[in-house]
C-alpha cells in the first residue's frame, strides 16, 4: 500500500494539478456585518513585536474610559477592530488624536466598506513648530510649514491675540511610513537660512536612529547594516593582519633559502617553536664559518639533515626542539599515591541505599548486621574455659547490635568476660507499706503537739492546710483572735 502511494505521489506534477476556483460567498444580508461595522474603528499596531494584541484589546477600552460600551476584535497580530455602541463614543475616541499602547503609536480610522489603498496609513499628530522666522508669523506661512510633515488639517493660530508660547501648534496627517523630522532648514533668499524645529505631541517611543514609529533602535535596518559592516571590516582587518605576518627567516638571514617558512615558526598544536632558537643559531654559525667546504655543500647538508630529522617525531623533539626525552621505568607503581577504593563496604553501602534498592530494607538490615566468624572465635575461648558457669547462659552476639540489651558481658584483661548482674536492693512490699503507715502516724502525733495555727518542719514554719469537703486542701489564713470591746490583743 505504501509503495503504491509513493508511486502515485511521484507521478504527480504541479503543472497537472487543477487550479481551485474561488469560493463565492453568498450575497445575503445575514452573511454581512456591514450594519454592525458602521459604528466601528479599524486599527493597526505599528510595532507588533512590542504591542501584544490580547493586551491591546483589553487595555484600550479602559484607557478610553469606555468599558462595557465597546468591544474589541483581534483580526491578526497587527490589525484589530473596535465596535462601539454609540456614535458619540466613536467620535470621542477619534477626537483624542493619536493613540498609543505600550508607549508605541496606533493607527485608527473609521471603518469603510471599500477602503482605499492608503487605508490605515495616516495618523493625526499635533506638531509644535518653533524658531519660526519673525517675518513668517502668518496663517499661510504656518500652513506651508505644516505641509513639510504631512497634510495640514488644523492650524492653531490667532494673529489678533498675544502669543505667549514660543511655538505654533499644527495638526497634520502624518504618513507612518516616513520618518519623523526633528528639524528643517529654510532658505530665506539672499543667502540667508533658518532652521525650524518640530516637536510631536503624544508620540512616546520611536527609533532614535531613523526616527520611524515601527521598530526599536536595536532592530533598526540602519543599525543592523552598520553592525554588519563593522563586523566585515573587523574580519578583513584580521585577515590582513594574519597575512602580514613577518617571516621568521628574513632576506639577510643565512638560512633564507635553505629552510622553508613552514619548517620554522611556532607549532600550532603545541604552541612551541618547531626548531629551537639555539639550533637555528648553530645552523647559522655553521654556514658562516669557513671550514674549507663550499657553501652549497653546507646548505645541502643542513637542508638534508633537517628533512631527515622531521620524519622521526622523537628525533625532532630531541634534536630540533631540544625537549627532554621522557624517562622509562619498569616500576609500574612508581609515584603511585593512595587509591581510595572502599571495596565491599562501598557495595554494602549501595545495597542499603534507598535510592538504589528501596524495596529491601529488612533484608539489607539483616545483611548489614549479620554475626561474623571472627567475633564468634573470640568468644569461643572464654566459653570453653568455663563451661559449667558461663556456657549455659551465653548466647551468640551480633557484631553491631541495633537495640539495647542488659549487658551480661564486660571488657577484661583476657578479653570479654561475663558480668555479674547486681540485684536490686529494694525492700519487700509489706515492709515499704508498714514504713509508710508508721510515718503517717508519726506526722499526726507531731501535728497534735503543735500550737494552733502554726506548723514547724525542722527549723522552718509554713501555713497549715485544712482538708475541706471534696478532698481538696486549702491554706488556712494566719490570724489573731480579738476580744470585742476590749481593745487590741497583746502580741503573742
Amino acid at each position: 500500500m505504501s509503495a503504491a502511494m509513493d508511486r502515485a505521489l511521484m507521478a504527480l506534477s504541479l503543472e497537472d494539478e487543477e487550479e481551485e476556483t474561488p469560493f463565492i460567498m453568498p450575497d445575503l444580508p445575514e452573511f454581512s456585518s456591514s450594519e454592525e461595522n458602521s459604528l466601528s474603528l479599524m486599527g493597526r499596531a505599528l510595532n507588533p513585536e512590542c504591542q501584544k494584541m490580547s493586551g491591546l484589546i483589553l487595555t484600550m477600552p479602559r484607557k478610553w474610559q469606555k468599558e462595557g460600551r465597546v468591544r474589541g476584535i483581534a483580526l491578526s497580530n497587527e490589525k484589530f477592530q473596535f465596535i462601539f455602541n454609540s456614535e458619540h463614543d466613536l467620535l470621542d475616541v477619534l477626537d483624542k488624536g493619536i493613540q498609543t499602547y505600550n508607549e508605541w503609536a496606533l493607527v485608527l480610522e473609521r471603518w469603510k466598506e471599500n477602503p482605499p489603498d492608503d487605508y490605515l496609513q495616516f495618523v493625526p499628530i499635533w506638531v509644535q513648530i518653533s524658531q519660526i522666522p519673525v517675518n513668517y508669523y502668518n496663517t499661510k506661512a504656518l500652513w506651508t510649514l505644516g505641509d513639510l510633515l504631512g497634510k495640514t488639517m488644523v492650524v492653531a493660530f490667532d494673529p489678533s491675540k498675544p502669543i505667549t508660547q514660543p511655538f505654533v501648534r499644527v495638526q497634520v496627517l502624518f504618513n507612518v511610513a516616513h520618518p519623523l523630522k526633528k528639524s528643517r532648514v529654510l532658505d530665506l533668499g539672499g543667502g540667508k537660512t533658518a532652521t525650524i524645529l518640530f516637536h510631536y505631541e503624544k508620540v512616546q517611543k520611536r527609533c532614535f536612529t531613523c526616527q520611524r514609529l515601527n521598530h526599536e533602535k536595536q532592530v533598526c535596518p540602519l543599525e543592523v547594516r552598520k553592525r554588519r559592516e563593522e563586523a566585515s571590516l573587523r574580519r578583513e582587518k584580521r585577515l590582513i593582519e594574519l597575512n602580514q605576518k613577518l617571516p621568521v627567516l628574513s632576506d639577510d638571514d643565512p638560512l633564507h633559502g635553505v629552510l622553508e617558512e613552514s619548517q620554522v615558526g611556532t607549532n600550532p598544536l603545541t604552541g612551541r617553536p618547531k626548531i629551537a632558537k639555539e639550533v637555528l643559531e648553530e645552523m647559522r654559525t655553521y654556514l658562516m664559518t669557513d671550514t674549507g667546504e663550499a657553501i652549497t655543500v653546507k646548505e645541502d647538508r643542513v637542508r638534508k639533515s633537517v628533512r631527515e630529522t622531521e620524519k622521526d617525531p622523537v628525533a625532532q623533539k630531541a634534536f630540533l626542539c631540544l625537549e627532554p626525552v621522557p624517562v622509562f621505568t619498569k616500576d609500574v607503581n612508581k609515584g603511585k599515591g593512595p587509591v581510595f577504593d572502599y571495596g565491599d563496604k562501598e557495595m554494602e553501602r549501595r545495597d542499603l541505599d534507598l535510592n538504589v534498592n528501596p524495596n529491601k530494607l529488612m533484608a539489607g538490615a539483616f545483611k548489614a548486621f549479620r554475626p561474623s566468624h571472627s567475633s564468634s572465635a573470640i568468644f569461643a575461648g572464654s566459653w570453653e574455659s568455663d563451661e559449667s558457669s558461663a556456657a549455659s547462659s551465653l548466647k551468640p552476639l551480633s557484631d553491631n547490635p541495633t537495640v539495647f540489651m542488659t549487658g551480661s558481658f564486660g571488657a577484661g584483661s583476657t578479653g570479654i568476660v561475663r558480668k555479674n548482674p547486681s540485684s536490686r536492693k529494694r525492700p519487700p512490699k509489706y515492709i515499704r507499706k508498714a514504713r509508710s503507715s508508721g510515718a503517717a502516724n508519726q506526722r499526726m502525733e507531731n501535728y497534735g503537739d503543735r500550737r494552733e495555727g502554726k506548723q514547724e518542719v525542722g527549723s522552718k514554719k509554713r501555713k497549715i492546710t485544712v482538708q475541706v469537703e471534696g478532698g481538696l486542701s486549702i491554706t488556712k489564713a494566719k490570724s489573731l483572735k480579738v476580744v470585742p470591746n476590749e481593745g487590741l490583743p497583746k502580741p503573742q
